[in-house]
């Protein structure tokens, strides 16, 4: 039995990441690289890690979590004998139908959780090394993280095999991991695109103009672009509609607001200034960051030309679950400022206050 009532379950979380945010930001004065920092932050960023695993791993079934009520629908049929149906998504579906003959919904959900949790804090762990706990937590105090974990179950998966198929080093193994992703979630073959097409095509400031290109675009031809996408099957209608029929859009985050969603752009290009940063005024040169950033892009970029589409923020999710490692990447690599740390801890502190205003007080979940 759950001793927390569902009704407060998400606010808790947020006021425990706000916690978290202020012993950062506590801790800012210390050198990045001195062992009193990195120790602290070990244990700090451990604790976190299996907080925000049990935590939202045992989280209450209630319709506040959105899609996890029909999750358990499905399951609860297997479990009655229904047989293996896929219709999409074949991995999760196998996954799901084998977890309903051996063991209950709730062992299910916890499983969930732990392959959303687990990848990034190993992803982050091989980015960063010493510096694993800044990556890991600025996915955690991520916007959309939360409701990747408790409502788009698939979608949080397949984008967290995502992120930990693009922390190896083998070709191989990474595009092993990147198309499994594809197979747990359909959505994730347009990262997989975007990545394929870095192999071939790398140049960065092609893909800052595509993606300045692409708002005027949408702008004058949205309804074309969104129009094209659904006739071959990137963007589900029969899916949104259905979304939209059973549960309100604030279970993810967002507000049931349909148009050019100029808020969504302006926190889209947070990654995109970070980027331009870093890259062009900084002349930051890494190959593995510069092939994220130009996937972040791409990815980005194809939203902002289906933004008016109903339901467009799982869209934008393809992008947005590699924010937090876009924007903080360069930081904890390289040094730019003799106050680096501080500059760290202030970038979290901005970060996380646009996910605490967005959930707490505007979306209030």
């Amino acid at each position: 039995m759950n001793l927390i009532p569902a009704a407060y379950y998400t606010t808790i979380y947020y006021q425990f990441l706000l916690l978290m945010t202020l012993v950062v930001l506590a801790q800012g004065g210390t050198k990045l690289e001195s062992s009193q920092n990195l120790s602290v932050k070990k244990v700090l960023g451990f604790s976190i890690f299996l907080i925000i695993l049990f935590y939202m791993g045992l989280r209450p079934l209630n319709f506040r979590f959105g899609d996890m009520v029909i999750y358990d629908r499905q399951f609860q049929d297997y479990v009655a004998g229904a047989p293996l149906k896929i219709e999409k998504d074949p991995l999760f579906g196998y996954f799901m139908f084998g977890i309903a003959q051996i063991a209950s919904s709730s062992v299910f959900f916890f499983l969930c959780a732990f392959l959303y949790v687990v990848p990034l804090y190993l992803a982050c762990k091989k980015f960063f090394k010493e510096f694993w706990f800044y990556g890991f937590f600025m996915l955690v105090i991520s916007f959309s993280f939360w409701s990747y974990g408790t409502n788009g179950l698939r979608n949080g998966i397949a984008s967290s095999l995502f992120l930990y198929g693009l922390s190896k080093d083998k070709k191989f193994v990474i595009l092993t991991l990147l198309i499994t992703s594809v197979f747990v979630h359909k959505s994730m073959f347009l990262p997989l695109g975007a990545y394929i097409g870095t192999l071939i095509y790398n140049n960065t400031k092609t893909y800052f103009y595509f993606w300045l290109a692409c708002i005027p675009l949408s702008l004058a031809l949205g309804g074309f672009f969104t129009n094209f996408f659904l006739t071959i099957g990137i963007v589900e209608e029969k899916a949104m509609a259905g979304y939209l029929s059973e549960f309100n859009q604030a279970s993810e985050g967002v507000e049931l607001k349909v148009g050019f969603r100029w808020d969504f752009i302006l926190y889209s290009a947070i990654g995109v200034f970070a980027g331009w940063y870093y890259v062009f005024k900084q002349k930051y040169q890494d190959k593995l960051y510069l092939q994220l950033l130009n996937v972040y892009l791409f990815c980005n970029a194809f939203w902002v030309l289906v933004i008016k589409a109903n339901y467009s923020n799982r869209l934008a999710y393809l992008s947005w679950f590699m924010l937090g490692i876009i924007i903080i990447y360069p930081l904890v690599k390289h040094k730019f400022f003799e106050n680096q740390h501080q500059v760290i801890v202030r970038i979290i502190l901005a970060y996380f206050a646009f996910t605490y205003i967005m959930n707490v007080f505007i979306y209030k979940l």
